[in-house]
């Protein structure tokens, strides 16, 4: 488990947007947040400063007391090793199998030479056949990527960030690309498997009903600054008029089932 801080956080591109507007919150250890808002709100931009991804131009972003902010070479990846990282668009290698995309997660721990020619030592790849039994597709091991669904496929990128053995993992709109049923199905894993693990867990998302279903604490973003920090049970339809500037799109902002 980790516990993130962020002090003061800001972020401004060079085209002069700024991204981040003194953000200050404590996130505790194990605990999952799920950060909304509308496009353009911050949400990707302030988890991406948890993994240095994006360099904060004011304040400072600490996980277990570990200034990310500052830290750079060998420091900073030693810091990256302990966070997993899921994306919208899977970021997998789409022309190799399976297994070796999930013991990608095990390049920040073995000597580069192993990653190069795959010799992964055998606990590794015990690893990684553990992860996808966890995420329910251990017979899609030695399939190519770009074989899979678009919920096989998240479900890869899910194990390849558990086979880091993070205790932080950040999840950047992992369900944007997916039919509601799927959606709902990969939450669900990303849920058990940080419950489990007492993986500390910030997930952005753009749907009102799976943020209430999910999150053990909700984020709300908009124009860069928090508008609302709260429980599922306190984000009434109000809050989330609030955060998004409009009244509440059925069709836009609820995922279903």
């Amino acid at each position: 488990m980790a516990h993130i801080e962020f002090d003061s956080v800001e972020v401004t591109y060079k085209t002069g947007l700024r991204a981040l507007k003194g953000v200050s919150l404590t996130i505790p250890r194990g605990q999952f947040v799920v950060v909304v808002g509308l496009s353009g709100a911050g949400k990707s931009t302030l988890i991406r400063t948890v993994n240095n991804l994006v360099v904060p131009s004011a304040g400072t972003v600490t996980v277990d007391g570990k200034d990310v902010t500052r830290a750079r070479g060998g420091n900073l990846r030693t810091i990256r090793s302990d966070i997993g990282m899921i994306f919208q668009t899977f970021n997998l290698v789409k022309r190799t199998s399976v297994l070796r995309n999930v013991l990608s997660g095990r390049l920040g721990d073995v000597p580069a030479w192993r990653g190069v020619l795959g010799a992964f030592p055998h606990s590794d790849l015990a690893l990684a056949h553990d992860c996808l039994n966890r995420v329910g597709i251990p017979e899609k091991a030695f399939v190519r990527a770009d074989a899979l669904s678009g919920g096989q496929q998240q479900r890869v990128g899910i194990a390849r960030a558990l086979a880091q053995k993070p205790s932080v993992m950040l999840a950047d709109e992992p369900v944007a690309s997916l039919d509601p049923p799927t959606s709902h199905a990969v939450m669900t894993d990303l849920k058990r498997i940080a419950r489990e693990d007492g993986i500390t867990t910030i997930v952005n998302l753009h749907f009102i009903d799976m943020a209430r279903d999910y999150a053990d604490r909700i984020i709300g973003m908009r124009d860069g600054l928090v508008v609302f920090d709260g429980t599922p049970e306190e984000s009434t339809d109000a809050v989330f008029e609030e955060i998004y500037g409009r009244p509440i799109d059925k069709e836009k902002d609820i995922r279903g089932g």
